[in-house]
């Protein structure tokens, strides 16, 4: 009987089971699909590992319920987890490696400049993890307050610099320790250079014997004037976004991270954001976020990603036969730049870095660095600077110098030839203005830019101004032990005409692309962010990166990208700005002397 029963029901069991219905075999796999997406979809999904994306992986997963996604075109900036065997990476001397390779960089290249004798010029910008921050010479440099109030009357409200100072202090680890400027425990490790090589210390005298002031913090309460610059290296070692805020959150389970990874397309369910489609290892896929998607490509790469998926100038998609998303005229527009040109002077003692370049002197610097993270490896050398302003009537620095006890050519893609130091310089707010736009509907095909240098008559002027002031700075009386002939622009350019014309041919990009994808108010019809990073016009979709600057500030760019990351993560999480009221900064005594 037992035995009978046993079987009975065994029969009717499978009975059941092979006869489940249509019904619930639709449901289970409804289900299935749906179970697939899940483990397919993050509350948030970063576009791009730089500057700006690596932050905002940090801020973002410090919360363990909010699952992260950070997507990045490039490879890790490891080795096999080492730092050392990536030497071209974190060497900080070892910066010109990857500016001229196209392995961690993607290359670009701007249009004919036609106020430029139709040169072709080079723009690195970093394809890797860190981004452009592992590419870089390092240099810390905040911008002036005023740039961050000038933000906040061009539209981006809460952007002024009582709500930016504490985001610059929250990222920062300063060795000197904190102040009302500095700050003492952020992720983002920032040193002075400590060669105290004489050539700085002459450029340092010569600029006061010039008549301008010493500053001993550029990003602190006084911008104006010379002096020890800020670089993000800690402990001998390049310290990159990828260093400083990924790495320390690699382990957190509620991150992951994919590398070698281009995504082409965003997704929208009408003008909602649900995802983004993406390459890797020739495959094609899918991810989809129930938060949101966060571009963080730089200024490049994100107007580029938003034209390609419908969000742009209608009649531009149109003519690419890109089905409109959302017309948002100001993708792309706006593109803003440093251009610098180096002022070069033959040293009359052997003491620039000319000997180090020598082969096998670099093996022996390297040996050391690689042993103990120490000598001239460790250093980028561009340990002095300082800002002036091009005029009279100037309210706050518009010229920016960094010194080299070196010669660098052609972004140094050639080699010094003789002992010789220089200083970079350009104008920081230059009124010329360009744009990104879309070259095809490839993804591979990089876009089109045009930053439109050198358009306006003021531009022209400053720089005039740069090469003047340079070499009233290297003719006093400090350089008088050092000083050989000028080798660039050289002693045959003394006209303003010859020294336009010498501008034209040597000025070069300081690599500092921003403003495509401005931050300003819905009524502004070239604005694509508002004031809160989000896509004017679409849900579940930001930018944070340089892109979404309204004007370029004064000074080097990573910085201030990282502050943008900090703030908008902020932004993001729904807290409250942090705020610093009343924070002194330096105004100059009478604005009738230029210094």
């Amino acid at each position: 009987m037992h035995k009978v029963t046993g079987s009975l029901f065994k029969a009717h069991t499978l009975k059941n089971i092979l006869g489940i219905n249509e019904q619930q075999f639709k449901i289970s796999r409804a289900s299935s699909q749906l179970s697939s997406e899940k483990a397919n979809s993050y509350n948030y999904v970063i576009v791009g590992a730089g500057s700006a994306g690596c932050v905002l992986a940090n801020r973002l997963t410090e919360d363990p319920l909010s699952t992260v996604l950070l997507l990045e075109a490039g490879p890790k900036d490891t080795l096999l987890g080492s730092k050392r065997l990536m030497w071209k990476i974190h060497m900080p001397a070892a910066l010109t490696y990857n500016l001229c390779d196209e392995k961690y960089n993607w290359y670009y290249h701007t249009t004919a400049q036609k106020h430029m004798d139709n040169r072709v010029m080079y723009w690195p910008r970093g394809r890797v993890w860190g981004g452009s921050s592992s590419l870089n010479a390092m240099v810390y440099i905040r911008g002036h307050a005023e740039d961050y109030n000038r933000w906040s009357r061009e539209g981006a409200t809460g952007w002024d610099y009582e709500h930016c100072l504490p985001y610059f202090k929250k990222a920062q680890t300063h060795e000197l320790g904190p102040n009302q400027y500095r700050g003492g425990n952020g992720p983002l490790h920032v040193s002075r250079g400590k060669t105290n090589h004489p050539l700085h210390q002459a450029f340092l005298e010569a600029t006061q014997q010039a008549g301008y002031p010493f500053t001993d913090d550029m990003n602190g309460y006084q911008q104006e004037g010379f002096g020890w610059m800020d670089m993000t290296v800690h402990q001998g070692q390049r310290w990159s976004t990828a260093s400083a805020y990924l790495r320390p959150a690699m382990s957190r389970p509620n991150l992951s991270v994919a590398e070698k990874t281009l995504v082409t397309k965003i997704l929208f369910q009408g003008t909602k954001c649900i995802g983004v489609e993406y390459v890797k290892n020739g495959q094609r896929k899918k991810v989809f976020a129930n938060k949101e998607i966060i571009l963080s490509g730089g200024a490049i790469n994100s107007p580029q990603l938003l034209m390609l998926s419908g969000i742009g100038n209608a009649d531009d998609l149109k003519n690419l036969g890109i089905p409109v998303v959302c017309h948002l005229p100001g993708v792309g527009q706006n593109l803003q730049d440093h251009l610098e040109v180096y002022v070069q002077q033959k040293c009359t003692k052997p003491i620039t870095l000319y000997t180090a370049q020598k082969p096998l002197n670099m093996v022996r610097i390297g040996l050391e660095w690689l042993w103990k993270f120490t000598g001239e490896g460790a250093t980028a050398h561009l340990e002095s600077g300082g800002f002036i302003r091009s005029e009279p009537g100037v309210p706050h620095p518009d010229i920016q110098f960094h010194f080299l006890p070196s010669q660098v050519i052609d972004h140094g893609r050639v080699a010094s030839t003789m002992e010789a130091y220089q200083v970079h310089v350009g104008p920081m707010r230059s009124t010329s203005v360009g744009s990104v736009k879309l070259k095809s509907t490839d993804p591979n095909d990089h876009p089109i830019i045009e930053p439109n240098y050198m358009s306006t008559e003021r531009d022209i002027w400053e720089f005039r101004q740069c090469v003047k002031l340079t070499r009233e700075i290297f003719a006093q009386k400090a350089f008088e032990n050092f000083r050989g002939p000028e080798i660039q622009p050289g002693n045959h350019v003394q006209s303003d005409k010859e020294i336009d014309a010498f501008i034209r041919q040597k000025a070069d990009s300081a690599y500092h692309p921003s403003c495509t994808c401005k931050m300003g108010q819905h009524s502004d019809s070239t604005a694509v962010v508002d004031p809160q990073t989000k896509v004017i016009g679409i849900e579940n979709l930001r930018v944070v990166d340089a892109s979404i600057m309204p004007s370029i500030v004064t000074g080097n760019l990573n910085a201030p990208t990282i502050m943008i990351a900090e703030k908008a993560a902020d932004i993001i999480k729904g807290l409250p700005s942090l705020q610093e009221k009343n924070v002194p900064v330096y105004k100059p005594k009478t604005l009738e002397t230029q210094r």
